[in-house]
């Protein structure tokens, strides 16, 4: 059985070294794509200070399609280059946003999230989706969680098997 404990640091780094081998451990020897992702989200829902929601959209048929996450219900289909996670996925850069409300054509699924993170998730030269986390706080993400949730993420896609099918 999995067992954690909540992450008390004010440095980041720490934070998210304890976090990757967190999602280390949770991992296992298991590659299911599904249970990771969810396990994925719940971890970051459960252990990151200050957010609202954290999941995944996933890229089918031209658009981000709702996948696996922690928090109230969210838009399901998102246009590629629409919103702060379209964004990511069209640019394939990271959006770090402070001001939600600042952010052009911002698509507001919860109208209490105020910064947003957004990594594209790409594997090889294909763009396999997002992984998306809002924080009901303004200036909540840096590049300091950029980088340490490139790792997550790093380490979630080296572990799983997704070959891109969503049934």
């Amino acid at each position: 059985m999995f067992t954690y404990e909540l992450i008390e640091t004010d440095n980041k780094k720490e934070f998210y070294n304890r976090l990757n081998k967190y999602l280390d451990a949770l991992l296992g020897d298991d590659r299911d794509w599904l249970s990771g992702l969810c396990n994925a989200s719940a971890l970051l829902y459960n252990l990151m200070p200050d957010i609202n929601w954290a999941g995944f959209f996933l890229y089918r048929d031209e658009e981000l399609v709702l996948g696996p996450f922690q928090g109230k219900p969210a838009c399901v289909r998102i246009p590629i280059g629409k919103g702060v996670c379209g964004s990511a996925a069209a640019s394939l850069k990271v959006q770090v946003v402070k001001n939600t409300e600042e952010f052009p054509g911002h698509i507001v699924c919860d109208p209490a999230s105020r910064s947003e993170i957004v990594l594209p998730i790409v594997k090889g030269d294909n763009l396999i989706g997002v992984l998306d986390i809002d924080s009901p706080v303004l200036n909540r993400f840096d590049m300091e969680d950029a980088k340490g949730l490139g790792e997550f993420i790093n380490i979630l896609f080296s572990r799983i098997e997704y070959n891109g099918v969503l049934v």
